[in-house]
């Protein structure tokens, strides 16, 4: 490791050490992930030749288009950045038309119980079994929007906000669509939906259901349903019950038609998030349009173009900083190398290595991780680096549920943070251990299929 790149693996550990620390400084996570991001590039250009030369060998401009091939590169990082920052904002403006409609009532009424730990278990299956339909993403935001009208108690709602990101990372990780690192694995052939699913699905649910398990002896006696306010609920009457259920329909059943509408164009995702936006903001407007005018003055503030403002912009600034700053670190070839190490340190025992990489993926973004080990290793034609080879598989999952172990360690995670205001500090205290058991018993529940069943 050369003295440049030491000094930006510093600069992001410093930076990270920062975010972790945030209940502390004061300063706000998404201040210090755009200092990090702007740091480690510029650090960068201080001798881009040598990382180009390694990690860009088809590269021949020398030094004279050395600036342009930097600017394409952090710009081609930057595309891929901006589709899942669209897909963030979209996914999350599509919840709150739903929600601020009355899109949600019905839900909560179907999800509603006077005791905690009954309300856990449900809360727990149905963020599983969403996220496996609906990317992971979009999956916390709706079952956060839906627990904000269950319980009142903040202290509660946090354990519960904890659940939904383990059960959210355990059920993304058995689906080929339900997770980015998962839909990368697919797209990329190195595992196919039948195997993942049949394979994976126990574990991921293991994942979830220990957690939730020891999660229960947290919560004890009866839920104080939150207060409904006279001016939200009344609010609601601007639409009928069937125009409210018609927005939970478009909205969440449009969430749901991403994944298939990918397939069928092969356009990103976010390009089919933008879609049921543009649908959906269409048949709010033709609802609006219908109301009286004096009973629509007051409805106009739930109209899109006011909810666009309620968008948490710091927690997409903050994606944006991290993701950029760990483009950085991919750039230098420092997450490559560390995947190699790994194997070479463990001697390819997979499980080992596959569990590190886990852990590692609730440290940095599991995105990078999972596409440097697919850049790293190539594809067998049989054993355990063949198609839906244990590695594979075991990557599938431990990219995933890793991210559970570190409240940032996932993209979901870090939503779930600006929405609930979640601190690093109590997640790492409360929920880390807690979540790396059921990472682990799962492994272990993976092995054991493996070596008996499959």
């Amino acid at each position: 490791m050369t003295t440049l790149t030491f000094m930006i693996v510093l600069a992001f550990v410093f930076g990270y050490a920062c975010i972790a620390t945030e209940s502390l400084t004061k300063v706000n996570k998404a201040a210090i992930a755009l200092l990090m991001f702007v740091v480690c590039w510029t650090l960068y250009m201080f001798d881009p030749m040598q990382y180009l030369s390694a990690m860009h060998p088809d590269y021949t401009g020398g030094l004279a288009g050395m600036a342009e091939k930097v600017t394409s590169i952090i710009q081609e990082h930057l595309g891929d950045t901006s589709t899942t920052l669209f897909f963030l904002m979209g996914a999350m403006t599509i919840v709150e038309i739903v929600d601020q409609n009355g899109g949600f009532n019905w839900v909560r009424t179907v999800m509603k119980t006077r005791s905690k730990r009954a309300l856990m278990w449900r809360i727990a299956f149905m963020t599983f079994i969403l996220s496996g339909i609906l990317d992971n993403l979009t999956t916390r935001i709706v079952m956060i929007m839906i627990l904000r009208k269950l319980v009142a108690d903040r202290q509660d709602r946090i354990i519960y906000a904890s659940l939904v990101i383990i059960a959210a990372n355990s059920g993304g990780a058995f689906s080929p669509i339900g997770d980015v690192t998962t839909i990368m694995l697919w797209n990329k052939g190195l595992i196919t939906a039948v195997g993942v699913i049949s394979e994976i699905l126990i574990p991921s649910l293991v994942s979830m259901i220990i957690p939730a398990f020891i999660l229960q002896y947290q919560l004890k006696g009866e839920l104080h349903v939150p207060e409904v306010n006279s001016g939200t609920e009344a609010d609601l009457g601007d639409f009928t019950e069937l125009q409210r259920r018609a927005v939970f329909c478009i909205g969440v059943g449009g969430l749901m038609f991403v994944p298939v509408f990918k397939s069928i164009t092969h356009l990103p995702p976010f390009v089919g998030i933008l879609l049921v936006l543009g649908v959906l903001w269409t048949t709010t407007e033709l609802f609006y349009s219908h109301l009286h005018r004096g009973h629509d003055q007051g409805g106009t503030m739930k109209r899109v173009s006011n909810l666009l403002s309620r968008i948490d912009m710091s927690t997409i600034l903050f994606f944006l900083g991290i993701l950029m700053a760990v483009a950085c670190l991919s750039e230098v070839g420092v997450l490559q190398a560390l995947g190699q190490g790994l194997n070479v340190w463990f001697d390819g025992n997979h499980y080992i290595v596959t569990g590190i990489i886990g852990v590692l993926s609730s440290i940095v973004d599991n995105v990078p991780l999972v596409a440097g080990c697919m850049g790293m290793y190539p594809v067998a034609p049989t054993g355990d680096m063949a198609v839906d080879g244990i590695f594979w598989q075991l990557l599938a999952y431990c990219a995933g549920v890793g991210g559970s172990m570190l409240i940032i360690g996932s993209a979901a995670g870090v939503v779930v943070m600006g929405l609930e205001k979640i601190t690093f500090g109590w997640y790492m205290k409360k929920i880390t251990w807690i979540a790396f058991v059921g990472y682990f018993v799962g492994i272990v529940c993976y092995w054991a299929l493996r070596t008996f069943v499959f």
